[in-house]
């Protein structure tokens, strides 16, 4: 183990005798609120420690072993104990590593996925129906909730724009930490259904994801700054969804931010899952402000849907998904495109954990 790892992992240890002893005085104990905010990081540091005193002793156990090798009648079980305390210490360390690293306090919520036709016309909008249906596809394999909050369809049935909520956990990770990689432009090499001599078209779709955010959250919107416009839906739904002003659209006047809803069958529903989606704008848009001070430079979410503004393209005559950020190239773009998205989400998990594991070394350094 790299020596930086294990002074974080001693700190650790120092911290939690530092919260036995903090949560055993009169003064903490009478003020809950600090009481429950130390009991809850006497909880995260006591699980890190526990690992690390576990780690500890079986660094030990394998010095012991080491030396009991020399000894012609115990080498046998010298070298049965070397390769277990081996492996058991890879998989400690690999645990201690992840447990190390800064956690994402969103990475447990919902998440709204927003996805945009962008560059194509027709092709770009027809591959954005594509897209919802790969992410819904493996939102069913993760066991999720999906729901669609907004759409505005095109003429050949694809997708203008869609909104689609999706709620669960998969992995030890929720919905938002699953696909907030997803944010980005995504592009799509293909022959269209309406091209008629053979010609590989170029289109290009843009995505956002965002953490859907606690109640409490949209309680802090000053009820002033925002308009609310109700109007009649349009799109599949029978009669109710043409005869009722159901649909609603919220405007936060102070920032432009715009989120409307109307999948929903009462303008009660509709206005509630508009102020969610709207709040989550909010919170991206604060969230991008704050990583924009602490990095010289950073690209929008959702970019501008043209062709050069990609992150990932998926190569339909090559039967190849190709993610430009980690350079992942994998031939297997028709399991993909049917939801098979675990060998993209998490490299690009791992791609994020081994690039803070090496921040956190360089800073300790």
């Amino acid at each position: 183990m790299k020596p930086f790892l294990r002074q974080q992992l001693a700190r650790y240890t120092d911290r939690q005798g530092e919260l036995e002893f903090l949560l055993s005085r009169e003064d903490i104990m009478k003020d809950m609120e600090q009481f429950l905010k130390l009991s809850r990081e006497h909880t995260d540091v006591t699980a890190v420690s526990s690992r690390w005193a576990r780690y500890q002793q079986r660094e030990a156990d394998l010095s012991s072993a080491e030396e009991m090798k020399s000894d012609p009648d115990m080498a046998e079980m010298a070298e049965e104990e070397i390769a277990s305390a081996t492996t058991e210490l890879a998989q400690l360390e690999s645990e201690l590593q992840r447990m190390l690293l800064p956690k994402d306090a969103d990475d447990a919520r919902p998440a709204f996925v927003e996805i945009r036709a962008g560059t194509g016309g027709d092709e770009s909008a027809l591959f954005a129906g594509d897209l919802l249906r790969m992410y819904t596809r493996y939102a069913d394999r993760c066991g999720w909730k999906s729901e669609i909050v907004s759409e505005s369809q095109s003429e050949l049935g694809g997708y203008k724009e869609v909104v689609v909520r999706f709620e669960g956990h998969h992995n030890g990770t929720g919905a938002y930490g699953a696909l907030k990689f997803e944010s980005g432009g995504h592009r799509v090499q293909r022959v269209p259904a309406t091209e008629t001599q053979g010609r590989i078209h170029t289109s290009a779709c843009t995505i956002a994801v965002l953490a859907e955010q606690d109640e409490a959250e949209a309680i802090k919107i000053n009820p002033s700054d925002l308009r609310i416009d109700t109007y009649r839906a349009s799109g599949a739904g029978g009669q109710h969804i043409n005869k009722t002003d159901s649909a609603v659209r919220i405007t936060h006047l102070p920032t432009g931010i715009v989120a409307e809803c109307q999948d929903g069958r009462s303008q009660h529903s509709n206005k509630a899952q508009a102020l969610k989606v709207l709040t989550a704008r909010i919170h991206e848009k604060d969230r991008s402000e704050r990583a924009a001070k602490d990095a010289a430079e950073r690209k929008s979410l959702v970019g501008s849907g043209d062709r050069s503004d990609r992150i990932r393209t998926y190569n339909f005559p090559q039967g190849r998904l190709t993610d430009h950020r980690i350079n992942l190239t994998l031939y297997k773009l028709l399991s993909i495109m049917e939801g098979d998205l675990d060998d993209v989400v998490g490299a690009l998990q791992a791609y994020e954990a081994a690039e803070q594991l090496a921040a956190l070394e360089l800073h300790a350094n």
